[in-house]
């Protein structure tokens, strides 16, 4: 019976080093990025990304706590507009702020997580004509540490963050093509 239990941890220990050495494999960065044609030009599309106030029509995860409490500040929209946010385990809280807006080609945003997990990544919308359509990317981006490193050897964060990306470049589509 002692040989039978000895024998278990010693496979449980190989499994969870295996299982760390993988995780210590995985890239330092990650980049998620989904895009879509919207047919409208940029300039009818960016005013939706650039003023945080209208994210709630959009954003796949501004529905996920109807109690969320939100704050905004600074400028209006485009460079310097912050917006943060404080929800449920579904949303989380952090905050993110517009560092760089050339109108209406590129938004460059600073988001920081601070629960569930923290976080401090960039997310990045471009804008680029295409004959009477515009092709609307959505990315995101940073460094991933080896808490990052070890959930992606469980979780693909490509498909679970990309998935809500194509949620939400749908709904912006939706409401710029109405």
């Amino acid at each position: 019976m002692l040989k039978a239990v000895a024998i278990a941890a010693v496979v449980l220990a190989v499994g969870i080093a295996a299982i760390l050495v993988f995780a210590v494999t995985k890239p330092d960065t990650f980049r998620v990025e989904r895009s879509i044609a919207v047919k409208a030009p940029a300039a009818a599309v960016y005013p939706l990304v650039s003023d945080f106030r209208f994210w709630t029509g959009w954003s796949p995860y501004e529905n996920r706590d109807p109690a969320m409490k939100r704050t905004y500040g600074g400028t209006a929209a485009g460079k310097g507009a912050t917006y943060a946010w404080d929800g449920n385990n579904n949303v989380g809280a952090g905050h993110m702020e517009i560092l760089e807006a050339n109108t209406p080609s590129k938004l460059r945003i600073k988001l920081d997580f601070e629960r569930p997990f923290e976080g401090h990544n960039t997310a990045e919308f471009t804008f680029v004509p295409q004959g009477d359509a515009t092709l609307v990317t959505w990315a995101m981006y940073g460094p991933a540490p080896f808490m990052s490193k070890l959930m992606q050897v469980f979780i693909n964060m490509d498909n679970m963050i990309g998935k809500d990306f194509e949620a939400g470049l749908a709904s912006l589509k939706k409401l710029t093509e109405k």
